[in-house]
Protein backbone atom coordinates (compact mmCIF):
# COMPACT_ATOMS: atom_id res chain seq x y z
CA UNK A 1 0.00 0.00 0.00
CA UNK A 2 0.64 3.50 -0.28
CA UNK A 3 2.33 5.37 2.63
CA UNK A 4 -0.07 8.30 2.72
CA UNK A 5 1.56 12.05 3.47
CA UNK A 6 0.81 13.76 6.71
CA UNK A 7 0.24 17.21 5.82
CA UNK A 8 -3.30 17.10 7.04
CA UNK A 9 -2.22 15.21 9.86
CA UNK A 10 0.24 17.92 11.07
CA UNK A 11 -3.12 20.40 10.29
CA UNK A 12 -5.40 18.78 12.12
CA UNK A 13 -3.44 17.38 15.24
CA UNK A 14 -2.89 21.08 16.90
CA UNK A 15 -6.55 21.49 16.37
CA UNK A 16 -7.51 18.30 18.21
CA UNK A 17 -5.06 18.43 20.81
CA UNK A 18 -6.28 21.90 22.08
CA UNK A 19 -9.92 20.75 21.85
CA UNK A 20 -9.39 17.59 24.28
CA UNK A 21 -7.20 19.74 26.69
CA UNK A 22 -10.19 21.80 26.94
CA UNK A 23 -13.18 19.71 26.91
CA UNK A 24 -11.42 16.74 28.85
CA UNK A 25 -8.60 17.44 30.19
CA UNK A 26 -6.72 13.95 29.76
CA UNK A 27 -3.86 12.91 32.42
CA UNK A 28 -1.11 11.31 30.17
CA UNK A 29 1.50 8.97 32.33
CA UNK A 30 4.58 7.42 30.35
CA UNK A 31 4.62 9.35 26.80
CA UNK A 32 8.67 9.21 26.98
CA UNK A 33 7.84 5.25 26.84
CA UNK A 34 6.93 6.41 22.85
CA UNK A 35 10.41 5.95 21.68
CA UNK A 36 11.14 9.66 19.61
CA UNK A 37 12.07 7.80 16.08
CA UNK A 38 11.69 4.85 14.43
CA UNK A 39 8.91 2.19 14.32
CA UNK A 40 6.62 1.49 16.83
CA UNK A 41 3.30 -0.46 17.21
CA UNK A 42 1.19 1.38 19.79
CA UNK A 43 -1.78 -1.20 20.93
CA UNK A 44 -4.15 -1.19 23.75
CA UNK A 45 -7.53 -1.11 25.36
CA UNK A 46 -10.70 0.78 23.55
CA UNK A 47 -13.47 2.02 25.93
CA UNK A 48 -14.82 5.02 23.60
CA UNK A 49 -15.00 5.85 20.05
CA UNK A 50 -13.39 9.36 21.27
CA UNK A 51 -10.24 6.60 21.93
CA UNK A 52 -7.97 7.33 18.64
CA UNK A 53 -8.68 11.00 18.95
CA UNK A 54 -7.19 11.38 22.09
CA UNK A 55 -4.13 8.69 21.23
CA UNK A 56 -3.29 11.24 18.40
CA UNK A 57 -3.98 14.55 20.73
CA UNK A 58 -1.55 13.48 23.60
CA UNK A 59 1.17 11.66 21.24
CA UNK A 60 4.06 13.97 19.91
CA UNK A 61 4.18 11.42 16.83
CA UNK A 62 1.69 10.88 14.70
CA UNK A 63 0.10 8.20 14.40
CA UNK A 64 -1.72 5.74 11.58
CA UNK A 65 -4.31 3.58 13.05
CA UNK A 66 -5.97 0.35 11.91
CA UNK A 67 -9.48 1.39 11.32
CA UNK A 68 -12.85 -0.33 10.22
CA UNK A 69 -13.49 -0.18 6.28
CA UNK A 70 -17.05 1.48 7.02
CA UNK A 71 -14.94 5.32 8.27
CA UNK A 72 -13.55 5.00 4.74
CA UNK A 73 -17.21 5.47 3.41
CA UNK A 74 -19.27 8.75 3.73
CA UNK A 75 -18.60 11.46 5.50
CA UNK A 76 -15.52 10.31 7.66
CA UNK A 77 -13.33 8.73 4.28
CA UNK A 78 -11.53 12.56 4.05
CA UNK A 79 -10.78 12.18 8.00
CA UNK A 80 -9.44 8.78 8.11
CA UNK A 81 -7.85 8.74 4.48
CA UNK A 82 -5.93 11.86 5.68
CA UNK A 83 -5.07 11.00 8.65
CA UNK A 84 -3.41 7.88 6.88
CA UNK A 85 -5.23 5.37 8.72
CA UNK A 86 -5.18 1.67 7.28
CA UNK A 87 -8.68 -0.05 6.35
CA UNK A 88 -9.43 -3.26 7.97
CA UNK A 89 -12.44 -5.63 6.94
CA UNK A 90 -13.59 -7.25 10.81
CA UNK A 91 -15.79 -9.66 9.09
CA UNK A 92 -13.06 -11.27 7.46
CA UNK A 93 -9.08 -12.34 9.13
CA UNK A 94 -7.71 -9.21 7.31
CA UNK A 95 -4.24 -10.22 5.40
CA UNK A 96 -4.29 -7.08 3.61
CA UNK A 97 -4.90 -4.76 7.16
CA UNK A 98 -1.78 -6.56 8.73
CA UNK A 99 0.36 -6.19 5.68
CA UNK A 100 -0.44 -2.48 5.60
CA UNK A 101 0.32 -1.73 9.38
CA UNK A 102 4.01 -4.03 8.99
CA UNK A 103 4.36 -1.47 5.45
CA UNK A 104 4.12 1.41 8.18
CA UNK A 105 6.30 0.59 10.83
CA UNK A 106 8.82 -0.98 8.35
CA UNK A 107 9.13 2.83 7.23
CA UNK A 108 9.30 3.78 10.76
CA UNK A 109 6.59 4.86 11.40
CA UNK A 110 4.28 4.86 14.54
CA UNK A 111 0.75 2.10 14.07
CA UNK A 112 -1.74 2.17 16.33
CA UNK A 113 -3.84 -1.11 17.51
CA UNK A 114 -7.20 -2.19 19.24
CA UNK A 115 -6.67 -5.86 20.08
CA UNK A 116 -9.68 -5.89 20.95
CA UNK A 117 -11.21 -5.29 17.53
CA UNK A 118 -14.10 -3.08 18.64
CA UNK A 119 -15.36 -0.70 21.25
CA UNK A 120 -15.76 -2.90 24.72
CA UNK A 121 -19.49 -2.50 25.36
CA UNK A 122 -18.95 -5.62 27.87
CA UNK A 123 -19.17 -6.27 31.66
CA UNK A 124 -15.57 -7.48 31.49
CA UNK A 125 -12.31 -5.53 32.00
CA UNK A 126 -11.26 -6.76 28.79
CA UNK A 127 -12.27 -8.66 26.05
CA UNK A 128 -9.70 -11.27 24.47
CA UNK A 129 -6.75 -9.71 21.81
CA UNK A 130 -6.82 -10.36 18.36
CA UNK A 131 -3.17 -11.46 17.47
CA UNK A 132 -2.76 -8.84 14.51
CA UNK A 133 -0.76 -6.40 16.93
CA UNK A 134 1.78 -9.00 18.26
CA UNK A 135 2.14 -10.38 14.86
CA UNK A 136 2.68 -6.98 13.15
CA UNK A 137 5.15 -5.70 15.74
CA UNK A 138 7.31 -9.24 15.20
CA UNK A 139 6.96 -9.34 11.82
CA UNK A 140 8.53 -6.13 11.05
CA UNK A 141 11.15 -6.48 14.08
CA UNK A 142 9.35 -3.26 15.90
CA UNK A 143 9.07 -2.77 19.08
CA UNK A 144 5.62 -2.77 21.00
CA UNK A 145 4.61 -0.06 23.49
CA UNK A 146 1.24 -1.28 25.31
CA UNK A 147 -0.57 1.52 26.38
CA UNK A 148 -3.88 1.73 29.14
CA UNK A 149 -6.80 3.89 28.96
CA UNK A 150 -8.88 4.47 32.31
CA UNK A 151 -11.39 6.32 33.48
CA UNK A 152 -14.21 8.28 31.75
CA UNK A 153 -14.74 11.18 29.15
CA UNK A 154 -16.07 13.92 31.45
CA UNK A 155 -16.70 17.60 29.58
CA UNK A 156 -14.65 19.69 31.30
CA UNK A 157 -13.44 17.86 34.20
CA UNK A 158 -10.44 15.42 34.79
CA UNK A 159 -11.52 11.84 34.43
CA UNK A 160 -9.59 10.29 31.53
CA UNK A 161 -6.07 8.82 31.83
CA UNK A 162 -3.86 7.19 29.61
CA UNK A 163 -1.03 5.15 30.15
CA UNK A 164 1.96 4.15 28.04
CA UNK A 165 3.81 1.03 29.30
CA UNK A 166 7.41 0.31 28.80
CA UNK A 167 8.46 -0.89 25.19
CA UNK A 168 8.42 -5.09 24.75
CA UNK A 169 10.07 -6.92 22.20
CA UNK A 170 7.99 -10.07 20.65
CA UNK A 171 9.25 -12.87 20.71
CA UNK A 172 8.00 -16.03 18.23
CA UNK A 173 5.44 -17.38 20.21
CA UNK A 174 2.84 -15.38 19.21
CA UNK A 175 0.66 -16.94 21.35
CA UNK A 176 2.13 -16.82 24.72
CA UNK A 177 2.78 -13.08 23.79
CA UNK A 178 -0.67 -12.08 22.90
CA UNK A 179 -1.16 -13.10 26.37
CA UNK A 180 1.33 -11.42 27.69
CA UNK A 181 0.31 -8.09 26.63
CA UNK A 182 -3.99 -8.92 27.63
CA UNK A 183 -1.97 -9.64 31.23
CA UNK A 184 -0.23 -6.65 31.18
CA UNK A 185 -2.60 -3.87 29.94
CA UNK A 186 -5.95 -6.10 32.26
CA UNK A 187 -3.89 -5.53 35.11
CA UNK A 188 -3.20 -1.92 34.44
CA UNK A 189 -6.93 -1.23 33.53
CA UNK A 190 -8.03 -3.17 37.65
CA UNK A 191 -5.23 -0.84 39.13
CA UNK A 192 -6.48 2.15 37.11
CA UNK A 193 -10.10 1.04 38.09
CA UNK A 194 -9.72 0.70 42.03
CA UNK A 195 -7.71 4.07 42.08
CA UNK A 196 -10.44 5.78 40.34
CA UNK A 197 -13.37 3.96 42.51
Amino acid sequence: MKIKDTRFYRIVKPVVSLLIRILFRPTVIGRENIPKEGGVLLAGNHTKWLDPVMLVSVSKRPIHFLAKKELFHGITHFIVKGMGCVPVDRKIHDKNALKGAIQYLEKDYCVGIFPEGTINRTEDIIMPFKIGAVKASHDSKKILVPFVITGKYRLFRKGIQIEFLKPMRVSEDLEKENEKLMKIVRKKIKEGSESNG
